[in-house]
């Protein structure tokens, strides 16, 4: 699983901004609960908002493992940008994979320069982790879709201009999911208020509201009844880079813990020379590795089209164990830490309330482990 000496550069790059221009905001963003955009526009300028892009539209049209670097490195600044990214990603991948010649064209350039920012919105409030039961409806008149219904926990919701829609053109019928482009000017659409969270709190999450939202039959980007497997197909990807993710998050907070170790005396020296402590930084640093590994495995067998089902197996088996990796490495680094974890002006305790998200979105962990027993039994 090492890197090439490009992915390596890239690595280097990403780290070098995460550690410079991320994470000294990061304190303040989340205080604050506003994402910082001038670090959206450093990302734009290093080309990593066109990271799903194709080259002939401006994009960088990186590989799968390079992918996974990028997200790994972002996360270590702060998770709510490296979320914020993968978002981006989902939505333009959707435009570049299912997207018309004419659809490619009109958005994915501008995209790849950072804006319009791009959301995914699949999820309601009453259809999460089984997305078939969705209620929002897509009915067909001459040559326009009528939309109504109403998506939440939209990553984006707020910063976004355009949003990647699935619906059904038969509210009753679980096999006609569609998927649409949506421009975020389009009337009847409302942004709901953004979510107040327990972490992730510089991302605005968002509702949204379609109430009678008229667009053109072009608009659509997959055939009726293809959008639900056209968005697994997609998401695949996506529990890649929220498992990169898991691990930037992770190193980060051992990063802290290590220092801290080395920093703080007790009982006559370091507490990194007291055994208990060394025995959890090992465990940290092992699962971390371990982590890293499942991660790139499953992006290679992404990129190299070698896993039957686009790698579903590997993705769901990295986002699973690397979440739960990111949520027992921050809580480590924050009991190690003592009370200097528990309190906000610490690095560890933000880390801690982020982490927690990594073992919900784009799947959780029971849907994860679901996945991996359909996959092995079939």
């Amino acid at each position: 699983m090492e890197l090439t000496p490009e992915q390596e550069a890239v690595r280097e790059t990403v780290r070098e901004f995460a550690s410079e221009e991320i994470r000294p905001t990061a304190l303040e963003a989340d205080r604050d609960e506003a994402f910082p955009e001038a670090v959206w526009d450093g990302l734009a300028d290093l080309d990593l908002t066109g990271l799903t892009v194709p080259e002939e539209y401006g994009g960088y049209d990186a590989a799968p493992v390079t992918a996974a670097v990028v997200n790994e490195e972002v996360a270590y600044g702060m998770l709510a940008v490296a979320t914020a990214l993968s978002v981006h990603s989902l939505a333009t991948s959707c435009i570049a994979e299912f997207g018309s010649e004419d659809q490619r064209e009109r958005w994915l350039p501008e995209m790849a320069e950072g804006r319009p920012v791009g959301a995914f919105a699949l999820s309601e409030p009453h259809a999460g982790s089984n997305p078939a039961e969705m209620a929002t409806e897509a009915r067909r008149e001459g040559d326009e879709y009528v939309i109504d219904g109403e998506k939440q926990w939209i990553t984006n919701g707020e910063r976004a201009g355009v949003y990647i829609l699935f619906a059904k053109t038969d509210r009753d019928d679980p096999s006609t999911v569609t998927q649409f482009l949506v421009p975020g000017d389009v009337d009847g659409l409302t942004v709901g208020e953004p979510e107040e969270k327990l972490g992730l709190r510089a991302s605005d999450t968002t509702s949204l509201t379609f109430d009678d939202v008229r667009l053109p039959a072009e608009n659509r980007l997959t055939e009726e009844g293809a959008g639900l497997s056209a968005a697994f197909h997609i998401l695949t990807g996506g529990r890649i880079a929220i498992a990169a993710q898991s691990v930037g998050l992770a190193q980060c907070a051992f990063d802290e813990a290590l220092a801290y170790s080395r920093e703080r005396d007790q009982f006559g020296g370091p507490i990194a020379d007291i055994q208990t402590i060394r025995h959890k930084l090992a465990e940290m640093a092992t699962r971390i590795r371990a982590a890293r590994l499942l991660t790139r495995d499953a992006a290679r067998k992404r990129g190299a089209g070698s896993s039957p089902g686009g790698a579903a197996l590997e993705a769901s088996m990295a986002k699973y164990f690397a979440s739960e990796a990111a949520m027992f490495v921050t809580n480590e680094a924050v009991q190690i830490h003592g009370g200097y974890g528990y309190v906000t002006e610490g690095r560890v305790e933000r880390l801690y309330r982020d982490a927690k998200i990594t073992e919900i979105y784009e799947g959780t962990t029971e849907i994860q482990k679901t996945v991996i027993a359909r996959e092995l039994l079939e």
